[in-house]
Formats: structure tokens, sequence, C-alpha cells
């Protein structure tokens, strides 16, 4: 709606105080800066506003302020314009015109040096320019010699230069849309696993075999397993084996931004064993990761070491891992389980106290109805058997037996 507004100059300063209070949710505009200028003198003119006091030009400058929709930094400058010279006139437009230091021949030369050069980098172009005058003598890089590598992007995003040399966008990297980018936060529940990938290397140009290394968040328990590949091919049958293992119900899966997992399969595979959450790291946040991430180096390199295992070793290693080193490492290895406490500067700190350290077994059996997440079929009696049939030195005793005869064939390429 649009209202036209008459001889608004004639009010009086209570007229125009009125105006402002009982207007205060009616804002103005105005099209042409011209009247706007015309009406501002015939305003100020009419109230005599150099005679007025400190609190009636006040009044004014908020009538004046509301009618033109101007901001109090602009009416501050318009009024002391008129104050000066009883006049408001419309400034010229202000071009300034900087003498051009680089010519179109110039800008021709910069972009053969690109078409030569394949566009380097502002820096190392820089230095060709430079070597071309100083070590060349070649007259037309006198003046781009001295230039910067910062105005050479400058000069390559003017119009000669694109009439010149186009330059053609390669297409950019599609962000993968599976899963969520974030922490998982079990709170206090089993069943969220950290994933990561162990390369074991190569030899004599042939990859090694790759760990699989998989660990809950809140007891630590921790599955091992081994592949050929980390193709859909080899990983998938392997994974699931893996996540057959543990004795809770698998409700969270969180692995770095690796294509071995962040791809449909492995997503197909996480719906059908009903897995809640897929969550995947986050950029430059370290610790998103880290248990695992810790376990590769205290537990898979610690034990396997850091040696090349050929790809055809991957089946004997995996029923290694299945039948003596995961059982190992969940119910005879403690873990330390950190209490964290916070200073009186608000900053946390974790503390390993020698009541912190459990085995995976233990720390799942301290949880408050830990029974209420086991999988149909695993019972605690059975975990319990499994727990107490051999001491823990027997068992290790025994996953280190098989590991070194398991590793001498490796090595001897049997």
């Amino acid at each position: 709606m649009t209202i036209c507004m008459q001889n608004l100059e004639r009010l009086n300063l209570a007229e125009m105080k009125e105006f402002v209070t009982t207007h205060r949710h009616v804002s103005c505009s105005v099209v042409e800066r011209a009247p706007v200028y015309g009406f501002l003198e015939h305003v100020l003119k009419a109230q005599h506003y150099r005679r007025l006091s400190k609190g009636q030009k006040g009044i004014v400058r908020s009538f004046l302020a509301k009618v033109t929709n101007l901001s109090r930094a602009q009416m501050t400058r318009l009024i002391q314009r008129w104050t000066q010279a009883r006049r408001i006139q419309p400034k010229p437009a202000q071009r300034p015109k900087f003498p051009r230091r680089y010519t179109a021949e110039d800008i021709a030369t910069l972009a053969a040096v690109d078409a030569a050069h394949e566009d380097l980098s502002g820096p190392a172009v820089r230095h060709l320019c430079w070597r071309a005058w100083e070590v060349y003598g070649d007259e037309k890089f006198q003046r781009l010699a001295g230039i910067s590598a910062s105005h050479i992007y400058n000069l390559r995003r003017s119009g000669v230069y694109r009439k010149l040399r186009v330059c053609v966008q390669h297409t950019h990297s599609r962000q993968v849309s599976i899963g969520e980018r974030r922490q998982p936060d079990p709170q206090g529940r089993p069943g969220y696993l950290r994933v990561d990938t162990v390369h074991q290397g190569q030899q004599d140009g042939k990859p090694g075999v790759y760990h699989i290394n998989a660990v809950d968040t809140v007891t630590q328990w921790q599955v091992v397993g081994c592949t050929e590949t980390i193709s859909e091919r080899h990983l998938i049958a392997v994974l699931e084996a893996m996540l057959h293992q543990f004795p809770f119900r698998i409700l969270g899966f969180h692995c770095d931004n690796g294509s071995e997992f962040l791809n449909h399969t492995v997503v197909k595979l996480l719906n059908k064993l009903l897995v809640e959450e897929f969550t995947k790291s986050r950029a430059y946040r370290t610790t998103d990761n880290a248990l695992v991430e810790g376990k590769n180096g205290a537990v898979v390199r610690k034990q396997i070491g850091y040696g090349p295992i050929g790809s055809e070793h991957a089946g004997a290693l995996q029923r290694f891992y299945t039948a003596h080193f995961n059982p190992y490492l969940n119910f005879h290895r403690p873990c330390g389980f950190a209490t964290v406490t916070t200073d009186g500067r608000g900053k946390r700190q974790r503390k390993y106290r020698h009541q912190d350290y459990r085995t995976p077994y233990e720390k799942l059996k301290s949880l408050v109805d830990w029974e209420k997440f086991l999988k149909k079929g695993i019972t605690p009696a059975l975990l319990e058997h499994q727990a107490t049939a051999k001491t823990d030195t027997e068992a290790a005793r025994q996953m280190q037996k098989a590991k070194l005869a398991l590793l001498a064939r490796c090595r001897s390429g049997r």
C-alpha cells in the first residue's frame, strides 16, 4: 500500500514527536534520491535547525530518519552538508583511475606461460617470469619479472586473460552420503563398534593381508578379522563373521571415511543385522576413531608385527583370530577404563586407577541389566563357561603357541 504525505515540512516539533511515536511500526521508503534531498532542505530550513536545542534537534533527526528511511549515519552526514552550504547536492560519482601497470601484452605473455607449463602455482609462475628476464633477457618479461604471486591470480581472472586462455574446470568429487558424520553416543550401552583396517604391508610388489579391527566403545570387546583385500568380494564375508562373534546386539557402526566401509554393500549387511546407526568420523576430529586406532598399535601390531604377510594366508589368520586370539582378548586380557574427572578450570582429566582395569567380559558384566543386550542364544552361563575354562596365563600361552606356528608358516611361505 502506498500513502502520499504532503506538507510534512509544516509540522511543528510536537507534531513531529507524535508522528514518530505513533507510527513506530510503520516503515517508509523513498524511490528517488533528489526529492529526498529537497525535502530535507525544506524541513531543516522551516524548523530553523541551527537555532534548536540538542533535544529538539534529536526530534527533527528522528522524524527525518523515519520519513526518509535513511540510517542515522546517513542523516548525520546530510545534515552536516546542509549546515555548511545550506544545500544538499548529490556528490558526483568518484571512480579513481589508477595507472595500469601490466598491459594486455603482459597478460597475453602470462597466458602463454600458463599454457606451456599447464597452469603452475602463482609462486612457480612468478619464478619463471623472473628467470625469463634475469637469466634469458627476454624483454617481454621485463614488467612480469617483478609481479607478485597473488597478482598473477588477479590477472588470470581478467577478461583479457580469459579470452586468450579457456580454463576447463574439472568435475568435483561428489560427497558420499552414506553414514552420518558425527561421533557415536552409546550412553553406556554395549554394541557401538569402532571399526578400522590395518594393512600388513607389501613384499616384492605384492600386497599383504588386511586386518579388520572392531572394538566396542563401552566394554572394549574386540574382534579382529583378516581378509585378502578390502574389496567387497573378500571383505563382506569376513566382516559378517566378525559381527557374529560379538555376544551382544550391534547397535552402531562407526568407521573413518575409507571406501571399504562407506559403500552400499556394507549398508545392506548392516541393515540385514538390524544395526540402528551408521556413523563416520568428522573432519579434523582425530578422537572420533581414536579407540580402535589405539588398539591397532597396542594389540594388532604388537602381536602380529610389521613384517609382510602374503594375502594367501588370510584364511589361516582368520581361523587363528576366531579360535584363539579373540577369546584371549575378551576373556583374559585386561583393558584400562579411565576415570574422568574435571578440575577447577573445567579441564577433563583421565586417570587409570588399579581398580579401573578389567577384561572386556568383566566390564560387560558390570553394566546394569547387561543380560538384556545379549544376542538370542547367548546366555550368561555360556559366557561364564568360556571365561573360566582356562586361566588367563594358560589362554595366553596357547594363543602364543598357535600364533608362533602360524607366523612361521607365513614367513616360510608354506
